[in-house]
């Protein structure tokens, strides 16, 4: 995109242009400011991440998590400690862990797609489900036996975890969980709690949670900034649109329809690509079941229907109405308006999570195709 590369190098040459000139006193660069620049960027400061702080006491960093949607409260204390340093004067409450590390359990596919970001594949040394698992990497590694597939969650192998010898295993503690018994073998459970993050920049910014772990933080603040700076200048692209289409997302199942509220992820998302979110008023961040007769008095007259499903063989408009034939009553179905991500076939589990700014730029696309009218869909494609 020519509009996204001019800005891009727009903005690095004014970096470039504030680094030169300031800090100067009398013709003279002051050093030492300089040096201390340059030290900072070789550490995380959090933007947009609601879910973990992170301050320094010297060369240690001081790592609190809790939840982002505020529904637990329960906080966690970890302090990253180099390895071979001494780990003097830390405050009580936190756990003490050695950075970088060597061996790593992963739960998630969220989690996963942090170290496949950064490039540190050969630190997870186990994860979950294979389901949906794309990266070559990974595979490959999984077959020569250098990932073990650790069980699932509430069913989880101990002998397995117990013979990869992780430092530490990443976990979702407010999901099915099964981790009590994981507490006796004495191995640092460290929540990742990326999935709750209500916005896709904060979601996006826990690659910097794994960055502090692998010893990747400057490649974790560079990427991410690259990838929010990306996010915004799409964001402010449509930020003054006239015509904002009305979407819906999810389909039945099991008798229910699954939606989020209108202060969720995904109701940001659609926002900031120009478009209202049909439960935009609900004030709920997380997920609830609704029926069918609640969703189609909300969303019968929407402009877009967002489904992604795993579905196998060629999904099509036939495809959805064999499912249930009332989806046929929805404008969005009548109107050719659904933007589809087949899970099965795109990498959206493993890529969207650091990627928000593609989804946007899909979302775009669909919404207000003049605006990106090259851009090709990552994941999500308005359905033949």
């Amino acid at each position: 995109m020519r509009t996204l590369t001019n800005y891009l190098c727009l903005s690095l040459l004014a970096i470039v242009l504030c680094l030169t000139s300031c800090h100067t006193k009398n013709g003279k660069t002051d050093q030492s400011v300089d040096k201390d620049a340059q030290a900072d960027t070789s550490k995380v400061h959090v933007e947009y991440a609601q879910g973990f702080q992170v301050s320094y006491q010297s060369d240690i960093c001081l790592l609190d998590i809790h939840d982002p949607q505020k529904e637990q409260n329960t906080s966690y204390h970890f302090a990253l400690v180099p390895r071979g340093a001494k780990a003097d004067g830390i405050p009580a409450q936190y756990k003490v862990i050695e950075i970088p590390l060597q061996r790593a359990i992963c739960m998630t596919s969220l989690q996963l797609s942090n170290f496949i970001e950064l490039d540190a594949l050969d630190v997870v040394a186990g994860i979950t489900s294979t389901r949906h698992l794309f990266n070559k990497e990974m595979r490959k590694r999984l077959k020569e036996g250098k990932v073990a597939k650790i069980g699932i969650e509430g069913n989880f192998d101990n002998e397995i975890i117990m013979s990869v010898d992780p430092d530490v295993i990443f976990i979702s503690p407010f999901k099915r969980g099964g981790y009590d018994s994981m507490k006796e073998m004495d191995i640092p459970l460290v929540p990742h709690l990326g999935y709750k993050e209500m916005t896709p920049l904060g979601q996006a910014e826990w690659m910097k949670l794994i960055g502090l772990f692998t010893g990747k933080v400057d490649e974790a603040n560079e990427k991410f900034a690259q990838i929010a700076n990306r996010y915004n200048e799409l964001k402010a692209l449509v930020a003054n649109v006239k015509n904002r289409p009305t979407v819906f997302s999810g389909e039945m199942r099991g008798g229910n329809w699954y939606a989020v509220g209108g202060k969720s992820f995904l109701a940001q998302l659609f926002q900031d690509a120009g478009a209202d979110y049909f439960l935009k008023d609900d004030p709920r961040s997380g997920g609830f079941t609704l029926d069918y007769e609640v969703i189609y008095s909300r969303a019968a007259n929407a402009d877009y229907w967002r489904i992604a499903n795993s579905f196998e063989g060629d999904f099509s408009y036939e495809a959805l109405q064999k499912e249930d034939a009332r989806y046929s009553d929805f404008k969005a179905f009548k109107k050719k308006g659904v933007i589809y991500c087949n899970m099965r076939e795109k990498p959206f589990y493993e890529s969207m999570p650091v990627h928000p700014d593609l989804v946007l730029a899909d979302f775009i696309k669909a919404f207000h195709p003049d605006l990106l009218p090259t851009h090709q869909p990552m994941f999500y494609d308005l359905l033949k």
